[in-house]
């Protein structure tokens, strides 16, 4: 069996390009990072935290992480309107990347990655910002944006990996899964 240990509907989506046999499970871990921990090492702990709890004999378990950086600090999802207007207006008219950290766990095996996608915004004025928050879209997603709804609006270009700015960077995953 295979097993998604990740509560979001994006990658669940996501997965579907890789298989329709897998079987979502999710546990409460505690995901507070340790101090000064960079983006790539953060995503590499979180999932494989998020994994761990279901590592068995018989099942292939994978957990997943992403977050938003901007100058070496992470953004979270904001916490309310005035979080989310400061993260995007640090990311108007600049590159962030996007990491997302993916770890397949089976018995001892183990395996970790990361992918980083490179984004940069266009200039976002106050309107456009306040005219994205009213989707309110912004607030459960790391960095206050989703490039897959109506903050593809807010982007003027990517380099890398599109999906992996929505949550799971898919073709990586699957060469992983054919080579583990």
């Amino acid at each position: 069996m295979l097993i998604l240990a990740s509560k979001s509907p994006r990658r669940r989506e996501l997965m579907k390009f890789i298989t329709d046999d897998f079987i979502v499970k999710t546990a409460d871990v505690d995901e507070t990072l340790p101090e000064n921990i960079a983006p790539a090492d953060a995503v590499l702990y979180l999932s494989k935290i998020k994994a761990q709890p279901f590592r068995n004999e018989n099942d292939i378990v994978i957990g997943a992480d992403t977050v938003v950086a901007i100058d070496g600090i992470i953004l979270g999802k904001p916490a309310d309107e005035n979080d989310a207007k400061n993260m995007l207006k640090r990311l108007s008219n600049r590159v962030h990347s996007v990491f997302t950290g993916v770890t397949i766990i089976k018995g001892e095996r183990e395996e970790s990655f990361f992918v980083e996608t490179k984004v940069k915004f266009y200039n976002l004025s106050d309107e456009m910002i306040e005219s994205y928050i009213k989707t309110r879209e912004p607030f459960d997603k790391a960095g206050a944006y989703g490039i897959q709804g109506y903050g593809c609006l807010l982007v003027e270009s990517i380099e890398g990996d599109y999906f992996n700015v929505v949550g799971l960077p898919v073709s990586k995953l699957n060469q992983s899964l054919l080579n583990f």
